[in-house]
């Protein structure tokens, strides 16, 4: 084979995984978006199955819009589901806080005074 038989296969290689790909994204928006009904659903599935590329081709001109806003509003509402997270688990106590409860450790006798000093030159230094 010479270097230009590769680039021709490489080319086409790249054109069958660029459909599959498409085919496959297409496919997914079908069953995400809750704007179809469950026949309409099927239908473009049956149309995708027996004319693949040119159902893809009028799925992507009919209602690719439509693909990009519910992608865009999962997205906002992954960020807002990881912000939410985040905001659960991050620590919102001030030094202040943190001074107060090893003083109530203190008070308890949970901690010895010794300890108390070192948690509070500690927060302090990390504040």
């Amino acid at each position: 084979m010479s270097f230009w038989d590769y680039l021709v296969w490489f080319f086409w290689f790249y054109i069958f995984v660029t459909c599959i790909w498409i085919f496959i994204t297409v496919m997914i928006d079908v069953f995400r978006d809750r704007t179809l009904n469950g026949w309409e659903k099927a239908l473009w599935v049956i149309f995708l199955v027996l004319v693949p590329y040119l159902a893809a081709l009028i799925y992507l001109i009919a209602r690719g819009r439509g693909m990009a806003e519910r992608r865009a509003g999962e997205m906002r509402q992954s960020q807002a589901a990881t912000d939410d997270y985040i905001r659960t688990v991050a620590s919102t106590s001030s030094p202040t806080a943190e001074i107060e409860k090893a003083k109530s450790l203190l008070d308890s006798g949970a901690i010895t005074q010794a300890e108390y000093d070192a948690l509070k030159s500690k927060t302090l230094a990390n504040a």
